[in-house]
C-alpha cells in the first residue's frame, strides 16, 4: 500500500471558484426578492434561491472534485452517493432560509446547521468517489473544513435577510464563493489516498467518465444560475416598475383625497349604481353630521319625507345615468333632521364601456344665498310697492287739492245762496243744509285723502295724550255692548302732534274696532311710553294703542290692511282711507303706525308718537266768534287763483261780506294790478298756481307794498322752497265765517306790528 498525493487541473479549479461566487450571488439576489414578495411568491423565491446556493455549492464541489486526479488512477463516481450529496445542501439551504426568515434569531442555528449540512455534502462526495484507494483524513484539516463551511454559511443567511444593494451582494457573492472554495480545497489537503491492488470497492460499471462530466456540469450550473438571475432581475424590475407605479397610484390618490378632504363647505358622496352611499369626505361629515354610519345607506335619508314620497331621489339618479348629470335645489336634511337649502349635483361614473358604474354627489349649502335672494325679493317687492304708493299719493294728493277747489266753490256758493234766498218754503233751507252737509263730508273725505298723501296741513302742538282721549268721552260713545276702557299711567310723556287729527285717527281706530265686534265686546284705549323701534329716529316714543276683542286679522289681510282703498266692511261701508289717514298723520308726525292682529284674538293698534322736545301744554286761546254779517270796514282785497270757479267763489263770498273785490287769475296778473291799483289793503292767494305760485307772488308783494298783508290759501301741510314766510293761512275748503275770520286776523296782525311779512334769507 504506498500513500499518493493528488493533483488538481487549474482549469477546473478557477471554473469552481466562478461557480462558488456565481451561486453565492445567484442566492443572494434571489433572497431579496424572497424578501419583497409574501405568500406563494415569496415561498418559491425562497426555494430558489435555496437551490442556488445548496445546488451551487453541490456543483463548485463536483467541478473541484473533477478537477482532482490522482497519478495512474482512473477515478469515477457512484450516482447515488452523487444524488444524496446534492440533495442534501439544498434541503438544508431551504430548511435554514426559512427559520430564520420566520424567526431572525435562530441565525446562528441555522447557519451551524447549514454548514454541517455542507460538510456532510463534501464528504458525501468524497464517499462517491470509486478508485483503487482508501482515503483517510487529516482531523484538523476537517475541523478547519467544518469551521469555514458553518461561517460562510452564517454569513449567507445573515446577508440573504438584509438589504443590499448590487455591489453588495456582488462582493458578497465573491467573498462566499472563495470562502466555500476554500472549504472544499483545506478538506482536499487534509485527504490521503493510499493506493491498493486489490480495487477495494471498486467497480466499473455505472460509473460515469470524468473529464466530460465537469465541462457539462459546470456549463449546466451556470446556464441554471444565469436563469434564476435573470428571472430575479427581471422580477426586481418589474416590482421596482409596479412600485413606481404604485407610488404614482399612491400620491395621486392622496393628492386626490387630500383635494376631496380639502373641499370642506362641500359634501361630497361617492355611491353605488342602487343610490347607497360608498365613501364620503369630511365636508359631507360637518355639512350633514354623518360619520361611517352613513356607507351603506341609500342616499334618500338626505331628502325630506315629502320628497322621498314624490320619488325625487330616484328621479335625480334616472336623470342623471341618462343624461350624465343632475342638477337641484331643494331642502335636505342633516342627521339632526335640521333643515338646509342646498344645491345638488349628481354626476355618473362610467367606465371604459360607457356602463355607469357609480355616481358623485356634491352638496352645497347655499342657505344663505337663499335667504339673501328672499330679502332681496321682499325689498324689491317693498321698493316697487313704495313707488306705486308714492305715485298713488302724488295722485291722491292732486285729486284732493282739486276736489278742495270744487268744493270750497260749492260751499261759498251754497252759503251765499242761503243767506240771499227769502223763502218761507222749510224744504228749500233743508236742501241747502243737506247739500252744505255732503259738501261737508266730502271735504272731511279730502282730508283723509290728503293725510294719506301726507299733504295735509297739520298744525302740531304739544298734546296731553289722557286727557285728549278723556276729551273724547263723548264721542267715543257705541253700542250698549261695546265698552270702552282706557288705561294710561299716571306719568306720561306729552307728544307733539295735530291734536284735532289725532283726535280724528283714534275715532276711526275706535270705529274700526267696533265694526270688528258685531257681538260686542271691549275697546282698550292705552299708552306707554317706548324706546325707538327699527326704522323711527332715535329717542323715546308714545305707542298709542286701540285694542277690540273682535275677530281679529289673518296674515293676508293684516299685510293689506294699510293699504289705501282696502276694506273688510263690503261695498258702501268703507272707503279705505281710515288706516291709511291714521299712517299718513304718525309718520308725516315723526312715528310709525303698528298693527298687531291674530284670527279670533282681536286686533292691536299702535300710534307711535315722539315725545315732545317741551313738556309744556299750551294754554287754550280763546277765539272769538267772527260774524258773517256785512263788515263795518269795508276792505280793497285782491284775489288771485288759477281756477275760475274758486275765484268767482271767492269773490261772490267777499262781496257778500261788504268787501271791494279785484279778481286776477295768475301771480304775474296780480302783480300787474297791485301796481296800477293805488290801494290794496289785503291780498288772498292760492298756492299752487302756474308760474309764480303763492310765496314767489307774497315774496314780489313784500318787495313792493311791504305793508300789504298776504292770505295763503292751501291745502298742503308743507311747502316746498328754502324758505317759511310767516303768512296768515286759510285751509281749503273754506267757507265764509272762516274766510272772514282770516282777514281779520291778517288786519289784526298789521294793525299791532305795522309789518305782516317776515322773510327769512334764502341761504337759511
Amino acid at each position: 500500500m504506498h500513500h499518493h498525493s493528488g493533483s488538481h487541473d487549474p482549469v477546473l479549479v478557477a471554473l469552481s471558484i466562478l461557480i462558488a461566487a456565481l451561486s453565492s450571488y445567484t442566492a443572494l439576489d434571489l433572497a431579496t426578492r424572497m424578501r419583497a414578495t409574501s405568500g406563494q411568491a415569496s415561498l418559491g423565491w425562497l426555494c430558489a434561491a435555496a437551490i442556488a446556493m445548496g445546488g451551487g455549492i453541490w456543483s463548485m464541489h463536483f467541478v473541484a472534485m473533477l478537477a482532482f486526479s490522482l497519478p495512474g488512477m482512473a477515478v469515477s463516481y457512484d450516482p447515488l452517493l452523487t444524488l444524496l450529496s446534492l440533495a442534501i445542501p439544498i434541503v438544508v439551504a431551504a430548511i435554514a432560509f426559512l427559520v430564520v426568515s420566520q424567526r431572525p434569531s435562530a441565525l446562528l442555528a441555522s447557519g451551524f446547521g447549514m454548514g454541517l449540512a455542507i460538510s456532510g455534502m463534501h464528504y458525501t462526495g468524497m464517499a462517491a468517489m470509486r478508485m483503487p484507494a482508501f482515503i483517510t483524513y487529516d482531523p484538523l484539516w476537517v475541523a478547519l473544513s467544518i469551521a469555514v463551511a458553518i461561517g460562510a454559511s452564517i454569513v449567507a443567511l445573515w446577508l440573504a435577510f438584509r438589504t443590499t444593494n448590487v455591489l453588495e451582494r456582488l462582493s458578497a457573492g465573491v467573498v462566499m464563493g472563495l470562502a466555500i472554495s476554500g472549504m472544499h480545497y483545506a478538506a482536499m489537503e487534509g485527504s490521503s489516498f493510499m493506493h491498493t491492488d486489490v480495487g477495494t470497492g471498486y467497480t466499473g460499471h455505472g460509473t460515469v467518465g470524468q473529464a466530460p462530466l465537469a465541462f457539462l456540469l459546470a456549463g449546466t450550473t451556470i446556464i441554471i444560475l444565469s436563469i434564476g438571475l435573470a428571472a430575479a432581475i427581471y422580477d426586481r424590475s418589474t416590482a421596482e416598475r409596479a412600485s413606481r407605479e404604485a407610488e404614482a397610484l399612491r400620491r395621486s390618490e392622496e393628492r386626490f383625497r387630500l383635494l376631496v378632504e380639502g373641499v370642506a363647505d362641500h359634501a361630497i358622496f361617492m355611491l353605488a349604481p342602487d343610490g347607497q352611499v360608498a365613501n364620503w369626505n369630511l365636508g359631507a361629515q360637518r355639512l350633514m353630521g354623518y360619520g361611517e354610519e352613513i356607507v351603506g345607506s341609500h342616499y334618500a335619508i338626505l331628502y325630506p319625507e315629502e320628497d322621498r314620497n314624490l320619488g325625487l331621489p330616484d328621479a335625480a339618479l334616472t336623470e342623471a345615468k341618462r343624461d350624465g348629470k343632475s342638477t337641484h335645489e331643494g331642502w335636505r336634511l342633516r342627521k339632526d333632521n335640521s333643515r338646509l337649502w342646498a344645491e345638488t349635483t349628481i354626476q355618473a361614473v362610467r367606465n371604459a364601456r360607457g356602463e355607469t358604474i357609480g355616481f358623485a354627489k356634491i352638496v352645497r349649502d347655499v342657505t344663505e344665498r337663499r335667504r339673501a335672494q328672499e330679502a332681496l325679493e321682499r325689498t324689491r317687492d317693498a321698493l316697487v310697492m313704495s313707488q306705486k304708493m308714492e305715485t298713488v299719493g302724488q295722485l291722491t294728493g292732486g285729486v284732493a287739492h282739486d276736489f278742495n277747489n270744487l268744493l270750497g266753490a260749492i260751499l261759498g256758493s251754497l252759503e251765499v245762496v242761503k243767506r240771499r234766498v227769502h223763502t218761507d218754503d222749510p224744504r228749500i233751507h233743508r236742501l241747502l243744509d243737506n247739500a252744505i252737509q255732503g259738501a261737508q263730508r266730502g271735504a272731511s273725505l279730502t282730508q283723509r285723502m290728503l293725510a294719506f298723501a301726507r299733504k295735509q296741513d297739520l298744525k302740531p302742538v304739544v298734546v296731553d295724550v289722557p286727557a285728549l282721549v278723556r276729551g273724547m268721552a263723548a264721542l267715543l260713545k257705541f253700542d250698549p255692548g261695546i265698552r270702552i276702557e282706557t288705561h294710561f299711567p299716571l306719568e306720561l310723556p306729552r307728544v307733539r302732534v295735530d291734536a284735532n287729527q289725532l283726535e280724528l285717527a283714534i275715532l276711526n281706530l275706535a270705529v274700526n274696532a267696533r265694526d270688528a265686534m258685531a257681538g260686542g265686546g271691549v275697546i282698550s284705549i292705552a299708552a306707554h311710553e317706548e324706546p325707538a323701534m327699527d326704522g323711527l329716529g332715535a329717542g323715546q316714543y308714545v305707542a298709542l294703542s286701540v285694542s277690540d276683542t273682535g275677530c281679529g286679522m289673518d296674515e293676508d289681510t293684516l299685510s293689506r290692511a294699510q293699504d289705501p282703498f282696502f276694506t273688510t266692511k263690503g261695498v258702501g261701508k268703507g272707503t279705505g282711507l281710515g288706516l291709511s289717514m291714521v299712517k299718513g298723520l304718525a309718520e308725516q308726525s315723526g312715528g310709525t303706525l303698528v298693527l298687531k292682529s291674530r284670527p279670533g284674538e282681536g286686533t292691536t293698534a299702535e300710534i307711535w308718537l315722539p315725545r315732545a322736545e317741551d313738556q309744556t301744554v299750551p294754554a287754550p286761546v280763546a277765539v272769538p266768534m267772527h260774524s258773517v254779517s256785512r263788515s263795518s270796514r269795508p276792505l280793497s282785497v285782491l284775489v288771485v287763483d288759477d281756477d275760475l270757479l274758486v275765484l268767482d267763489n271767492t269773490a261772490a263770498m267777499l262781496d257778500d261780506l261788504g268787501h271791494d273785490v279785484i279778481e286776477a287769475c295768475s301771480g304775474e296778473e296780480a302783480l300787474q294790478l297791485l301796481r296800477r291799483t293805488p290801494k290794496i289793503d289785503v291780498v288772498v292767494t292760492d298756492y299752487a298756481m302756474p308760474g309764480m305760485n303763492g310765496l314767489k307772488l307774497a315774496e314780489a308783494i313784500a318787495v313792493e307794498r311791504p305793508d300789504t298783508p298776504v292770505v295763503l290759501s292751501t291745502g298742503y301741510a308743507e311747502l316746498p322752497g328754502s324758505m317759511r314766510p310767516h303768512l296768515p293761512r286759510i285751509s281749503k275748503p273754506f267757507d265764509q265765517a272762516a274766510l272772514a275770520a282770516v282777514i281779520a286776523e291778517a288786519m289784526r296782525e298789521t294793525a299791532q306790528t305795522g309789518s305782516v311779512l317776515t322773510f327769512l334769507p334764502r341761504s337759511a
